[in-house]
């Protein structure tokens, strides 16, 4: 497992044994894979001075797993770091129960970090259709920008998502996604999507260095486009677009969402669209729906209770 780094070879074979079985079996990316051995690596640091360490597990217990918690808790790490830590774990003693290497597994009954609610942050419609009319020049990098920020909006792909495109995944009106956990899924394309991605195409020729070069969208060095470029293009496009706020590529992928469930599509439906593999992680955005009905509600029924004077002055 090279694309974990040095550091996991202390951790033992069984660790080892972990970590191809993701990549391998279970078809996690390299980077799912690297975040599962950070987070084994951070927790045998953890247990070194106490004499313990993960090529011993049978040794660890669950006073163990909740103390490890209780360090990060006083680190002040984010709640939703400490929950992914902990599902890790919770993975790793999984997999070794299920070879018979360990008879407890002493993440159970370890509850998880009780999460912040909080709601994406979305763009509203006009915000929207401003970026995506964003005024760029006509070059290919330009067409290759409107063509991604349409894209990631228009089909609420994920940043990972669409830089990891190739041409051959694109079809007329649909587009194939490798998802996370390498699971594939076809997203319809929008009207506007799809005249961007063909303008966009016509001219990327002009960005390429070598011309068996695959990934639909490609850098000024003729290579595929990574993450941090395309968080600058989208950045980028909402400046150009004069809007009031720092905008990046999920903020799109939230907006897609948020804005179908405002026009009365079905919660399953858009669930499939954006690759959920639990319907709880869609239904975040039904949150954002209602406060937008309610705002409506109590500034329009003369029955709701809010008076002129108690209502903000911007929903007027």
């Amino acid at each position: 497992m090279s694309s974990t780094g040095g550091r996991t070879d202390r951790l033992g074979e069984l660790a080892q044994g972990f970590l191809a079985y993701l990549a391998v079996e279970k078809g996690y990316s390299d980077a799912t894979v690297r975040a599962y051995a950070t987070d084994l690596e951070q927790f045998d640091d953890f247990l070194r001075p106490k004499r313990r360490s993960l090529a011993r597990p049978e040794r660890v217990t669950r006073d163990h797993v909740r103390a490890f918690l209780a360090e990060l808790h006083r680190r002040r790490l984010a709640k939703t770091s400490m929950g992914r830590k902990l599902s890790s774990l919770r993975t790793f003693f999984k997999y070794l129960r299920k070879h018979e290497i360990v008879l407890k597994d002493p993440t159970a009954g370890v509850r998880n970090p009780k999460q912040d609610q909080r709601q994406p942050q979305v763009l509203n419609v006009d915000q929207a259709v401003a970026m995506m009319e964003a005024a760029v020049e006509p070059s290919p990098e330009g067409l290759r920008d409107l063509a991604l920020a349409e894209l990631l909006y228009g089909s609420g792909l994920r940043i990972t998502e669409a830089v990891s495109l190739d041409l051959n995944d694109v079809d007329t009106d649909l587009v194939r996604v490798q998802g996370k956990g390498s699971k594939e899924r076809i997203v319809p394309l929008s009207d506007a999507s799809v005249k961007r991605i063909r303008r966009y195409i016509e001219q990327r020729h002009a960005l390429l260095e070598d011309y068996a070069e695959q990934a639909l969208f490609v850098g000024v060095r003729g290579r595929r486009l990574n993450r941090r470029e395309a968080n600058r293009i989208v950045a980028r496009l909402a400046h150009c677009a004069g809007l009031p706020k720092e905008v990046h590529p999920h903020m799109l992928r939230h907006s897609f969402a948020t804005h179908l469930l405002e026009a009365g599509a079905d919660l399953r439906s858009v669930q499939e669209l954006l690759g959920h593999e639990r319907l709880s992680t869609t239904q975040r955005y039904t949150h954002l729906d209602m406060q937008r009905i309610m705002r409506v509600y109590d500034s329009a029924h003369p029955r709701s209770g809010v008076t002129k004077a108690d209502r903000d002055p911007e929903e007027d």
